[in-house]
């Protein structure tokens, strides 16, 4: 009897394997993350289907179809908004994004004090409602700051709805919230890590940092809630981090995004908020948000359109830099074109793997004339900028991860204020920092390192 159940559970295993083989060539995903997955399934199928299961789902399907479409959904056959001149505009409002809107005053912010002190004047300044979500809130001063803020307004009658990631708070959306909703308040968790609950995953989580006070202020960036991001009193080795405050038309945008996630993990519709007046401001700005419940990559193919079609320059700032090959020979083209591509990284960020695995990419590219600069500090921003036409910054990364699995915000700003702000605070960042040696060679343990990197990063 015991050969005969090894027997079952080896053609069983066969077969399940086959069944994932078959469906990960037809997900049609990056060959890079097909490669890894297939590698992990066939070669070690004993980890890499369990693995396969709990993390290699990266479009939920079922969810997408409870979830509320963000802005109406897809607009197939074209974009019908006739104002979306800009082609970066026009793919993301044919995959369901907002048009671009103008007449914001769009504030950007440079460093974690004054992160700190914007955030805490938005929600002190709120009358009727605060949405905020992160996905990070960490037991600090900073995170208890924050509470206690929220604590207070609740207790005062204002709205407040407070949005976590339950893996990236895990130790805090428990006992460490609960004053905000002793005061009144709600606090809602996104994707459980364990399968308890209808909504859940351990691999897809919500990224996006977005706050909104009353419909009418924004922020938005790559800042999370903790004193290594933001905080009241200066840190010698604070992380580099941005974000922009955003008044005018868009907030309702942004608000938008924040109501459709607090909708899946809460199951409480918000009413929309009406745009505002933009008062005469002029800087136009597009939301842009992408996930696993998006039926469209819209973000990462305005990103990769971007960088294609521009003519001058394409300045990239990112702490893990592991772009897919279609972005990656994007950027060797327009290298290789003599289009001014930079790239600033951290020289040592928090996550290893990611600096090796960004290793050959970043060095082939110096080798063909881009300038990749290492920061000496930890670098969390995500900018990029291309030409004098468009700034874009939000929550992604430029690495599979936020391209094709995590809930993602960016806010694309066309107007040239916002434009030289973010290339200032660039320029500023590669002033201080040193420049890769095109000519530098790895190690042959760092070549291994780099390589073994590169093979599972897909998978991270």
């Amino acid at each position: 009897m015991i050969w005969i159940a090894d027997h079952f559970l080896t053609v069983f295993g066969f077969a399940l394997c086959l069944l994932l083989v078959i469906r990960l060539l037809r997900a049609h995903r990056p060959p890079g993350v097909t490669m890894a997955w297939l590698l992990a399934v066939v070669l070690i199928p004993y980890a890499g289907v369990p693995a396969y299961f709990l993390f290699g789902g990266r479009k939920l399907r079922r969810m997408a179809g409870r979830k509320r479409a963000l802005f109406g959904g897809p607009k197939p056959g074209g974009a019908d908004d006739h104002s979306a001149t800009r082609i970066t505009e026009r793919i993301l409002v044919t995959a369901g994004m907002p048009s671009c809107r103008g007449g914001n005053q769009i504030d950007f912010i440079g460093d974690g004090r004054a992160g700190f002190d914007a955030l805490v004047s938005l929600i002190e300044g709120a009358e009727h409602s605060v949405h905020l979500m992160t996905f990070i809130l960490k037991k600090d001063e900073t995170g208890r700051a924050i509470v206690d803020l929220l604590s207070r307004k609740a207790a005062e009658g204002v709205e407040v709805k407070l949005l976590l990631d339950a893996l990236g708070c895990f130790r805090t959306r428990g006992r460490f919230v609960e004053p905000v909703r002793s005061s009144g308040g709600r606090v809602g968790v996104f994707m459980p890590v364990l399968p308890l609950r209808k909504k859940w995953s351990a691999n897809l989580r919500n990224h996006r940092k977005i706050a909104t006070a009353d419909g009418r202020v924004a922020m938005v960036g790559g800042m999370n809630i903790a004193v290594e991001y933001m905080g009241a009193k200066p840190m010698p080795n604070r992380w580099l981090d941005t974000a922009v405050v955003v008044r005018g038309p868009a907030v309702a945008d942004l608000d938008a995004v924040f109501a459709g996630d607090w909708d899946f993990a809460v199951g409480e519709s918000l009413q929309p908020v009406d745009a505002v007046s933009g008062n005469g401001r002029s800087s136009s700005a597009q939301v842009a948000a992408s996930g696993p419940d998006t039926p469209e990559d819209a973000m990462y193919e305005a990103l990769f359109t971007a960088a294609f079609e521009a003519n001058r320059r394409i300045w990239i700032v990112t702490p893990y830099f592991i772009p897919d090959e279609p972005l990656f020979k994007a950027l060797m083209l327009q290298t290789r074109l003599g289009r001014d591509v930079r790239i600033i990284v951290p020289r040592r960020s928090n996550h290893k793997i990611a600096d090796f695995a960004r290793g050959p990419a970043v060095r082939e590219l110096a080798r063909m004339g881009a300038r990749v600069f290492l920061c000496k500090e930890m670098v969390h921003a995500k900018l990029a900028l291309f030409d004098d036409e468009l700034a874009v910054i939000g929550s992604a990364n430029f690495d599979l991860r936020s391209f094709y699995l995590n809930y993602e915000v960016q806010l694309f700003m066309y107007s040239s204020d916002e434009v030289k702000a973010t290339a200032d605070w660039m320029r500023q960042r590669m002033a201080e920092a040193t420049e890769l040696d095109a000519a530098a060679t790895p190690s042959p343990v760092r070549g291994w390192a780099e390589d073994l990197s590169a093979l599972v990063a897909p998978l991270l």
